[in-house]
């Protein structure tokens, strides 16, 4: 009997995401006096996974895109063969399409967004956000084999040499009625879903020829670009940049907010991460009240001056 972990790759490589899944795994199968077995498509070197605490790989090579349904029957035949009660995916946009499909054809009670390993695995409770991560809750799964979704930047990648004996797996599939017809990628440097720093703008910067900034403020700090949802409707910003309760959600160890006002759907999306630092002219925007750290000063002043600053500070510490 071992814990299962999906971990999720884009063009062969695993995402972070995926990597921190695999940590808390591991922290799982120890608690439970067991072994950890990851289910992988497609990865192209497997054995990156030992550095995690893996002990087994799954890869599975006869998939190409990606499909929730398809997906998630593979996962299943993975879970049965390994014989597993537990199993881990991360909080990436696919992992939330997969879970509901793996909790039905596994009957598995499943809870997302969890920051915490189990706080008892008799009966089997997790702690995770809610209401938008306003609040915290405790959770007791109840059902025989038991699904964690784990919150991206919650459990922290802890590296643990493990065997990571590899195996190629071909699970039996039935036909999908789903058929992938395009496949829109995101060019970003870093991507919102992995990114430990994110950068975001808003309307206060005027129009998209003034993003330059932003752009630049993000490669000094090693970070991803983000956008408000006005922002990316008015087509300066692609959708993908869309950060908020009705774009993608962030969940970083610091998010900068620059000439967002902070819409509550907005504070909703970004609320998870730990520190938010807004630059902002209004001293009465709504962001300033869940601020960490506020700017109240002209952005076209302030982040030129910043983005110096730190050049100079990576310079003296490089």
């Amino acid at each position: 009997m071992s814990v299962l972990v999906y971990t999720e790759s884009h063009q062969g490589n695993f995402k972070k995401a995926a990597l921190e899944a695999a940590s808390y795994g591991k922290a799982v199968a120890e608690a439970m006096g067991t072994t950890l077995t990851a289910v992988t498509f497609k990865a192209n070197d497997a054995s990156k996974l030992k550095e995690y605490g893996v002990d087994k790989v799954l890869n599975i090579e006869s998939i190409n895109d990606f499909n929730a349904i398809i997906y998630a029957d593979a996962i299943k035949q993975a879970a049965e063969k390994e014989n597993t009660t537990v199993v881990i995916l991360s909080a990436s946009a696919d992992s939330k399409y997969i879970a509901p499909l793996l909790a039905i054809n596994l009957n598995a009670g499943y809870v997302s967004n969890v920051v915490t390993t189990p706080s008892s695995l008799n009966p089997f409770t997790v702690k995770h956000t809610a209401f938008t991560n306003k609040a915290f809750c405790n959770t007791e799964i109840s059902t025989t084999i038991k699904i964690v979704g784990v919150s991206n930047n919650s459990f922290g990648l802890v590296e643990k040499t493990a065997s990571a004996q590899m195996e190629v797996f071909s699970p039996i599939l039935a036909e999908s009625s789903t058929i992938v017809t395009s496949i829109d990628k995101a060019n970003d440097k870093v991507t919102i879903a992995d990114a430990e720093v994110v950068v975001s703008a808003g309307r206060g910067l005027k129009g998209p020829e003034n993003w330059g900034m932003i752009e630049e403020l993000a490669e000094v700090l090693g970070a991803a670009t983000a956008c408000s949802k006005p922002v990316s409707d008015l087509g300066w910003r692609p959708h993908s940049e869309h950060v908020g309760q009705t774009g993608k959600p962030v969940a970083t160890n610091l998010y900068i907010a620059i000439g967002i006002s902070g819409a509550i759907q907005h504070l909703a999306g970004i609320n998870a991460s730990k520190i938010k630092v807004v630059i902002n002219t209004d001293a009465e925007a709504p962001f300033f009240k869940a601020a960490d750290y506020g700017i109240v000063g002209d952005a076209f002043e302030v982040v030129p001056k910043l983005i110096e600053k730190l050049k100079v500070f990576k310079a003296k510490n490089a």
